[in-house]
């Protein structure tokens, strides 16, 4: 947020310099992140002089260029090439001599040089007034008056307005601190704790009143939740035209360009008060009502910027008669704003309901100094001293007559909210006592009242426009900031807690976690949890989000996969293609019970495993490099898992991890057609791990066991068996067929392409055979094998291959 400190020091006179008050802005909590420098004329005219014209001759080798002796107060006279037509001896001129920076309007800037146009040495420019930023014509030069004496500093010709520029981090709570009359409040408060006598000055509204009554439009609330206050009055006999110039600089200060003077007075009510208002032009109102009303879903209506939007029937819109006109406290209509033509006016100022205006801009994008102050709150109470405010101001700058009274609908008034504040709970809270009477100084330079006061604590009315302050907490915060963190002593002994770690905290686990998997490469992501409905496959078990910012950002995430996918592609889309990421996240599901989430460990690996070099060749990421990193995670954090066939519809082949009867995961080869949106030409390798089940089975034991005197024997087959078979089916028939001495089953090739015959798919496995009671006999082994081999080609016509 932009603050003038000429616009500031209106209100509140004091000799500090800006940096000060910067200082000062920022210990109150209204940050003050940098101080710019703004002039009327950029560049201040620095190194433009008065010239005089002395002599003015065609240039020998151009028609339309002429050279000119210009005398700039210097020994001798300066050459000077110029194009202008109006250029002539005797002319009193602004000179842009060698070095000096103009600047265009668009910001750009140029110096000038010595140089030579056409053959001919120019030492200087003679200047436009657009050149110099004194108007808009290009014409020919400007010529100013004779009496200027020559090399006299043009900056001393031309009232050019400096200023200094706040730029203030504003957080969202302080609402009451959108405009410079807030900014100077809070100012006001803090000078007084130095004692410092100042006054805050607020703008006369004496002066208004109505001139005639040509009749008033009548104003017809329909949602008096939505609006809960609205003002209005009609203004006549004014002229369209540009704002005066010190309107104009106030409003170029703060970084707004002026458009003309009816649009410019609602803008510096607006930026001085901030209180939002809307011009509508009043013979456009041809119902004689304004009505404040939701129209039914989908009413066309075009804003302001020409764009026509389908309304919602939660949007509040302002009517001519059932005609829309306005998105309540978002944006004006293209056909009832103020024109050239405008001679009359109907002014509004309201209060709309924070909720209804933030959801309105949210849905149509829109985001204006009107919506952003209405999101956050206003001050109710102030909605009809703004409205005379920016009645007076607007008959000052385009004349005109108020021709009704003030229409003000505020069926329910605000009442101030009550606070009980014990002293001993400030204590407490600060950790430092703080004097009584100092406390109830800065309450009440805080425009809060002191209802009653006892021996142990003291009643507080809060003022409307402090919308944040509703709490005793939110009292002590105020107190502490306008007292000074920095007069809080600090103390010799620090207390600390000491916190209750469990056997297994989850914090410690998650750093042990991201250990492991920095050091084998990975890199830890953050995803936001709000995600779009198509990154689901079921919406119907998705949570919505009641105000979404966008439909892309409307339900809980079901799944961390899909972001990660995303983050992949955004990464192999800028030629980054060997990629490693693992982030801790929750899911979101909902369920008969109402809705859970679940805290989920999730990696994603693709490209190479390493880089080629003279050492290596690359190799690339596959299912069992994953299946690697995986076992050592769960080998780091002691968890013995049982690894069976998964059945995941997100993975082409995927292996299911657990303890017993709890499942702790899933990893395997993703299957990218069952991802929306994701374009990725590589092969991505996924883990998903419960967190819960991760911490329910971690243990730092460590466990030995005999080893068998009996050696195992390593087996491996290789078949071709049709494309939809999958390896959890083949390790059911292993397993099923024989259970004795079958210790493990490994798939370590899956093989689509050439020599494989169309349809069929060729599978790579690995048995593990071992009898804990003698060693396996050749004839034993290969009958097993044999056996199990009969199975696979009864069961599912598979074929071994050679």
């Amino acid at each position: 947020m932009q603050i003038s400190f000429n616009w500031l020091r209106d209100f509140i006179k004091t000799d500090l310099s800006a940096s000060e008050v910067g200082e000062i802005l920022t210990d109150l909590g209204l940050e003050v992140e940098g101080i710019n420098q703004y002039q009327s004329i950029p560049g201040g005219l620095e190194g433009v002089v008065i010239g005089k014209i002395v002599t003015c001759e065609n240039h020998p080798n151009a028609d339309k260029l002429k050279i000119t002796q210009v005398d700039i107060g210097e020994v001798e006279h300066v050459q000077i090439v110029c194009g202008a037509p109006n250029v002539a001896a005797g002319q009193t001129v602004p000179v842009a001599t060698i070095g000096t920076t103009l600047y265009a309007e668009n910001g750009e800037s140029f110096t000038i040089k010595k140089s030579k146009i056409r053959g001919k040495l120019s030492q200087g420019m003679i200047c436009a007034e657009d050149e110099l930023g004194l108007g808009q014509s290009h014409e020919g030069i400007m010529v100013l008056e004779n009496h200027h004496k020559a090399g006299k500093a043009c900056k001393e010709v031309f009232e050019i307005v400096t200023d200094e520029i706040f730029e203030i981090g504003l957080t969202p709570n302080r609402s009451d601190a959108m405009s410079h009359f807030g900014v100077a409040r809070d100012l006001r408060a803090a000078l007084a704790q130095k004692e410092d006598t100042t006054t805050l000055i607020t703008p006369s509204i004496s002066s208004f009143h109505t001139n005639n009554y040509k009749g008033a439009i009548k104003i017809d609330i329909c949602d008096t939740d939505a609006a809960p206050r609205y003002c209005g009055l009609r203004i006549t006999g004014l002229e369209v035209k540009p704002s005066p110039e010190h309107i104009q600089h106030r409003l170029k200060a703060i970084g707004l360009k002026p458009i003309n003077n009816i649009v410019d007075a609602t803008n510096y009510v607006l930026h001085e008060m901030g209180q939002p208002l809307h011009a509508f032009d009043g013979a456009k109102i041809n119902s004689g009502v304004v009505r404040v009303q939701k129209l039914k879903e989908g009413t066309p209506f075009i804003t302001l910027d020409g764009v026509e939007r389908k309304l919602s029937s939660e949007d509040l819109v302002i009517c001519n008669g059932d005609t829309p006109m306005c998105l309540a406290g978002v944006f004006g209509g293209l056909n009832s704003g103020v024109t050239a033509q405008t001679t009359e006016i109907f002014l509004e100022s309201a209060y709309f309901n924070p909720v209804s205006i933030r959801k309105t801009a949210k849905r149509h994008g829109l985001s204006t100094d009107a919506s952003f102050r209405y999101e956050r709150g206003i001050d109710i109470e102030l909605v009809e001293y703004c409205l005379k405010r920016a009645a007076i101001l607007i008959q000052e700058v385009a004349g005109g007559v108020v021709s009704s009274e003030i229409i003000n609908e505020y069926p329910n008034k605000h009442k101030p909210h009550q606070i009980l504040l014990k002293y001993d709970y400030i204590n407490t809270l600060i950790g430092h006592e703080i004097p009584r009477e100092k406390i109830k100084k800065i309450i009440q330079d805080l425009d809060i009242k002191i209802a009653h006061v006892t021996e142990t604590s003291v009643g507080l009315e809060v003022p409307t426009y402090r919308a944040d302050v509703r709490r005793p907490a939110d009292i002590v915060e105020e107190v502490l900031r306008v007292y000074g963190y920095n007069n809080i002593p600090t103390g010799n002994k620090l207390n600390s807690s000491i916190p209750d770690l469990t056997k297994n905290n989850t914090n410690q686990i998650e750093t042990r976690i991201s250990q492991q998997l920095v050091a084998q490469g990975f890199y830890e992501i953050y995803n936001n949890s709000l995600t779009s409905p198509k990154h689901g496959s079921d919406t119907t078990n998705m949570v919505e989000i009641l105000n979404p910012l966008s439909s892309e950002l409307s339900v809980m995430r079901t799944n961390l996969i899909y972001g990660m996918l995303e983050v992949l592609q955004f990464n192999i889309n800028r030629q980054q293609q060997d990629l490693r990421f693992f982030e801790f996240g929750n899911q979101y599901h909902k369920t008969a019970e109402g809705t859970k989430q679940k805290a989920t460990l999730d990696m994603v690996v693709t490209g190479n495993q390493l880089q080629n070099n003279w050492v290596v060749s690359a190799h690339k990421s596959d299912f069992f490099f994953l299946k690697g990193i995986v076992n050592s995670l769960l080998n780091r954090l002691g968890i013995n898992a049982k690894e069976t066939p998964g059945d995941n519809p997100s993975f082409k082949e995927s292996i299911t991890l657990s303890v017993g009867k709890t499942i702790l995961g899933t990893y395997g080869w993703i299957d990218l057609k069952n991802f929306k949106d994701i374009a990725i030409d590589q092969d991505v390798f996924a883990c998903t791990l419960s967190i819960d089940a991760l911490v329910q089975f971690i243990t730092q034991k460590v466990e030995v066991a005999r080893l068998s005197k009996f050696p195992s024997v390593h087996r491996d087959l290789a078949l071709l068996v049709d494309k939809s078979t999958s390896f959890k089916e083949l390790y059911q028939i292993a397993q099923k067929t024989e259970r004795h001495l079958l210790e493990d089953i490994g798939l370590f090739d899956v093989f689509t392409g050439k020599g494989v015959p169309e349809g069929k798919k060729s599978y790579a496995l690995n048995f593990t055979l071992r009898d804990k009671e003698k060693t396996l006999t050749d004839k034993l082994i290969d009958k097993t094998m044999q056996k199990i081999a009969d199975q696979y080609h009864k069961q599912l016509g598979a074929e071994l291959r050679k």
